[in-house]
């Protein structure tokens, strides 16, 4: 666990103390307890400030040029649900199988989906022509230019694996805020979107794609 700005450090951080936690309370209990960490999480009802896909979406409705910090940061971007299915299957183990599985774990995206923020800004500037962004040439407080995951333990303990890319994880974030804006029935279009993220676990394969 290491971390040169504040938001890495942090991680290590709180893996240390849950790691703590565990042996010193849990352990002669055999509680399973375990972390999880997932990557840059999107999709439709995050309404966060300082925020690139929420911010991208209050440009576009407000039809206003969305202004980018560190266009050339490379984050680890991944569906919502993507880590909720693999928090799930964690949770799963944990009950069943207990103490075993008591450790830390990651749930990202594959490498190819760790893209710069520029990529992924002008993928739904494809989508959305009708929204324009610019460059914040403002000095911006340091942080770490290229994240990832390693989530191979997930893959190989856990038989988790992500589903959706990165461009279907976006078109089904600009699909979802458009039926908001819209005023259909968004429980609905969640349940919908969640089904056919079942559907594409089944099949092995992204289908929207």
């Amino acid at each position: 666990m290491r971390g040169s700005d504040p938001y890495s450090s942090s991680k290590g951080c709180s893996e240390l103390v849950t790691s703590a936690y565990r042996q010193s309370f849990l352990a002669a209990s055999e509680i399973a307890l375990a972390s999880a960490r997932a990557g840059n999480v999107i999709g439709g009802g995050d309404w966060a400030s300082e925020r690139l896909i929420p911010d991208f979406l209050r440009a576009l409705d407000a039809g206003a040029t969305l202004k980018i910090r560190s266009p050339q940061s490379t984050r680890p971007w991944q569906h919502v649900l993507e880590p909720l299915s693999g928090y799930l299957t964690l949770a799963e183990r944990l009950y069943t199988e207990g103490m075993s599985f008591a450790e830390g774990w990651n749930f990202g995206p594959t490498d190819e989906d760790a893209r710069p923020v520029r990529w992924v800004v002008e993928r739904m500037a494809e989508m959305r022509e009708d929204v324009s962004w610019e460059c914040d040439e403002t000095p911006q407080p340091h942080e770490a230019n290229y994240l990832k995951l390693d989530s191979s333990k997930a893959h190989l303990r856990l038989g988790w694996q992500p589903r959706w890319r990165l461009q279907t994880a976006l078109q089904k974030t600009l699909t979802w805020h458009e039926a908001w804006r819209t005023k259909q029935d968004m429980r609905a279009v969640s349940l919908a979107q969640m089904t056919e993220y079942q559907i594409t676990g089944r099949a092995g394969k992204d289908v929207a794609l």
